[in-house]
């Protein structure tokens, strides 16, 4: 990891002041958090796939500084995407200056735009569709279930895809938590590409039973039961990157199993920080800030809190390096 040391020795040296050394605490946090054995969940919001946070993001995995992820449908598939379709992607640096009229001709072009990436349909979003699809409907006859992240578990392993990998498989972060078996959370994975191509598929007929995709409720309940394992060993962390749903769905597993299931002996998250460019507001989830966190029975007095006011494109690789720069 000499790269990372070198990444870890120039944040060291430069970030001493302000929002940079809100960062280095938050990395120097991580990394003792870790030190002392304890366990990180980590939440991806916004477009993080396709800005290729895999490249930091699933050395972090394999090298045990990440324990579980939640994450929405769109991260989830976008790995995924970028794996197999990444030499047909196109950059549109100029995206700030585009007029309605050139956003139609790149949809005439079958292009989805995220910023200043455009996710090609055909080659990313349809060679996914036939992939995932033999794999729904094949759980749908023998009448299994399973949730979005296991069946994509099940299309990585299978090999069916690896003719089209166009990136170094090291970069893919979902690839490295396949690996690992990792534990994933995905809310809210209806409004993905994916969860809309399945329910297009429900629609159609293709698929009898709706349920076998499992979502929701059953995430929370298999969230509940990873928490209160790993909690009785030992301390467990929240690094969110971004706001939203990845974020607020996995936090409040504690005030629900202390609060709805009256377990008082289940611990708080005892690390937090937050990556967000949101505007700090008491009445945004994404921009409250963490002590809010305290009157929910989320984060305790005492639990190391941190928040990085930055873009997670430039904020999250250097924390990770940071981390990784430690050993």
């Amino acid at each position: 990891m000499q790269h990372a040391s070198a990444v870890r020795a120039f944040i060291k040296h430069h970030y001493r002041h302000f929002n940079a050394a809100a960062l280095i605490d938050a990395a120097e946090g991580y990394v003792q958090f870790i030190d002392k054995g304890g366990k990180m969940l980590v939440t991806l919001a916004g477009a993080m796939s396709t800005a290729e946070l895999g490249l930091s993001l699933a050395e972090m995995i394999r090298q045990d500084k990440v324990h579980a992820i939640s994450c929405t449908g769109a991260n989830l598939e976008e790995d995924v995407y970028n794996l197999v379709a990444h030499n047909y992607y196109v950059r549109v640096p100029n995206y700030r200056d585009l007029t309605p009229e050139d956003e139609h001709e790149l949809l005439s072009r079958h292009l989805n735009r995220v910023t200043d990436t455009c996710i090609p349909e055909e080659e990313a979003i349809r060679r996914i569709e036939a992939a995932i699809l033999e794999e729904w409907t094949a759980a749908d006859r023998a009448g299994e279930r399973y949730f979005p992240h296991e069946f994509l578990y099940r299309i990585l392993r299978s090999g069916k895809l690896e003719q089209y990998y166009q990136i170094d498989p090291k970069d893919s972060w979902l690839l490295a938590a396949c690996e690992k078996n990792l534990p994933i959370f995905v809310p809210g994975w209806e409004d993905s590409t994916t969860g809309n191509i399945y329910a297009g598929h429900c629609i159609a007929g293709h698929i009898k039973n709706i349920h076998t995709v499992r979502t929701g409720i059953e995430y929370m309940m298999v969230l509940a039961e990873w928490y209160m394992q790993t909690a009785a060993q030992t301390p467990i962390g929240f690094f969110q990157i971004g706001g939203g749903i990845a974020g607020d769905f996995p936090i409040c597993v504690v005030p629900m199993l202390r609060q709805d299931l009256e377990r008082d002996d289940i611990p708080l998250w005892a690390y937090f920080c937050q990556i967000s460019d949101s505007t700090t507001s008491y009445g945004s989830y994404s921009g409250a800030v963490p002590n809010e966190k305290i009157t929910w029975e989320k984060l305790d007095i005492s639990t190391p809190r941190f928040i990085v006011e930055s873009d997670a494109t430039i904020v999250a690789p250097l924390i990770f390096a940071y981390v990784l720069g430690s050993d």
